[in-house]
């Protein structure tokens, strides 16, 4: 079971989407049902709402009268301890919307064009620890990476050099086993830096991963 928290100051769209959450769940098996917890449609709703059902997965708004979605942000990872992972959600597409939220540490960005089943598979990667875009936004995340330095970086801060070596591994097909072996250190430890991998450069599978590293020749 997945937790949901929907942030939207639209009721109308909050019933939707939450409608459209528990049909594809449902329709998905109870693997990977998704249950909405909680909802707001102001900052301060949404912040109090966060701390007291502890979600696993928050869906964002970007544009609210009173803040928006990095006022959310800011106010929940200032505030108690949360684990829980922000995936934007928004009719905004433009490009400094976009870095801006990853840049603030959420881990996906889709508009609301997105299907039910679609929203669903996103909120279930985002859960996982992956990361997901809408396919155009994912082009230009990768561009203001691969285009900036490290203050540029929306993921927040350009791949270490333990997180590069393994990254050339990955590209070269070695499995965690192996890539452990050759770096000494342990199967856990590269899952780490691959889930670091993954989140600074905005892909979301192995595959993704290993045509961006041929692409800028680190492989």
């Amino acid at each position: 079971m997945i937790r949901v928290f929907l942030v939207d100051d639209h009721s109308v769209f909050r019933a939707g989407v939450r409608a459209e959450l528990a049909a594809a769940g449902a329709g998905a098996g109870a693997g990977t049902a998704i249950e909405v917890v909680g909802e707001a449609g102001t900052v301060a709703e949404a912040v109090a709402g966060i701390a007291r059902t502890r979600p696993d997965v928050v869906l964002l708004d970007v544009h609210m009268p009173d803040g928006g979605g990095l006022g959310v942000m800011r106010g929940v990872l200032e505030g108690a301890s949360t684990s829980a992972k922000f995936l934007a959600l928004s009719v905004s597409d433009a490009a400094e919307d976009v870095i801006s939220l990853i840049r603030a540490g959420a881990r996906g960005y889709v508009t609301k064009s997105i299907s039910g089943p679609e929203l669903a598979e996103a909120v279930e990667r985002v859960h996982g620890g992956g990361a997901y875009f809408s396919p155009r936004l994912a082009g230009l995340v990768l561009d203001a990476f691969a285009s900036g330095g490290a203050g540029e970086d929306p993921a927040g801060g350009a791949p270490t050099r333990r997180e590069l070596e393994v990254l050339r591994l990955l590209a070269r097909g070695y499995t965690y086993k192996e890539i452990g072996q050759q770096l000494f250190i342990s199967v856990k430890t590269v899952e780490t830096h691959a889930s670091n991998i993954l989140r600074k450069t905005q892909t979301s599978n192995r595959h993704q991963l290993t045509r961006w590293a041929a692409d800028r020749a680190l492989d």
